[in-house]
């Protein structure tokens, strides 16, 4: 029986994956490119984020369901629109898509590594909307464009480990998000992710039934981090998240 619930669940959600992407993608790309000969570059960048956001949507909560289940819980729902800095732990490569979860009603970037950027289409789609890549820029670079992005209302949506955990702890942060975050003044708001580590696992896309758990925090001000360095900023949001990652992982 677990082995027809692996195949079923690969075989299915790869091939909607492929249809809907099919469809999705070029129709998104059409809608986009019919605001981008009417509207300002501003409000085409926040349709074509918004875009991206419901794409993720399907993928990671309609296709693979029900042997892939996201239980979301936000306990920080009266905390107005942001923009926010969105600091999740890293346990899976589907990681950045469960980020639709907290992320679904902000226009929001996120700050990558390298290999998405090299996806087929994806990748592209992604530069365009103005999704960084921490390790390609210089800290003064990205500072800048972070700080323009957050003036202009845009969230940002980091994975500070760098690469996903291989044992499921989480791993030291790194600090260029936190000196953003003391620069900026914008809240800091803690994402925990459990229950994706086979989804998929390590060096491989074949997906497994599970439940993922995301969590998010309540926001931290400026006011309750601002005296910190961001030294000790970072390794403070970083327990904050390894506490409640804990809580999620501790039996009923």
């Amino acid at each position: 029986m677990r082995i027809l619930k692996l195949v079923y669940l690969n075989i299915t959600f790869y091939l909607f994956f492929v249809i809907f992407s099919l469809v999705a993608v070029p129709g998104l790309g059409t809608f986009v490119i019919l605001c981008a000969l009417i509207l300002p570059r501003r409000q085409v960048l926040r349709r074509l984020r918004r875009a991206i956001v419901w794409y993720g949507t399907v993928i990671i909560r309609i296709l693979p369901f029900p042997l892939v289940r996201v239980e979301y819980k936000n306990y920080a729902r009266s905390e107005g629109r942001g923009p926010f800095i969105f600091v999740s732990n890293h346990r899976s490569s589907s990681d950045p898509f469960l980020m639709v979860c907290p992320c679904l009603s902000y226009e929001g970037i996120q700050v990558v590594n390298i290999w998405p950027f090299r996806l087929p289409i994806l990748g592209i789609v992604a530069k365009i909307a103005g999704y960084l890549s921490v390790r390609e820029i210089p800290f003064e670079d990205f500072l800048a464009k972070t700080t323009k992005l957050l003036k202009e209302g845009v969230s940002i949506v980091v994975f500070p480990e760098g690469t996903r955990s291989r044992d499921n702890a989480v791993g030291q942060f790194h600090g260029a998000i936190f000196r953003v975050a003391l620069e900026t003044r914008k809240p800091i708001v803690p994402i925990c992710i459990t229950g994706n580590e086979n989804i998929p696992p390590i060096g491989s896309a074949f997906l497994h039934p599970g439940i993922i758990k995301i969590h998010r925090l309540k926001a931290l001000p400026w006011e309750e981090y601002g005296e910190l360095e961001p030294f000790k900023l970072k390794n403070y949001v970083r327990q904050i998240i390894i506490d409640e990652v804990a809580a999620m992982e501790r039996p009923a």
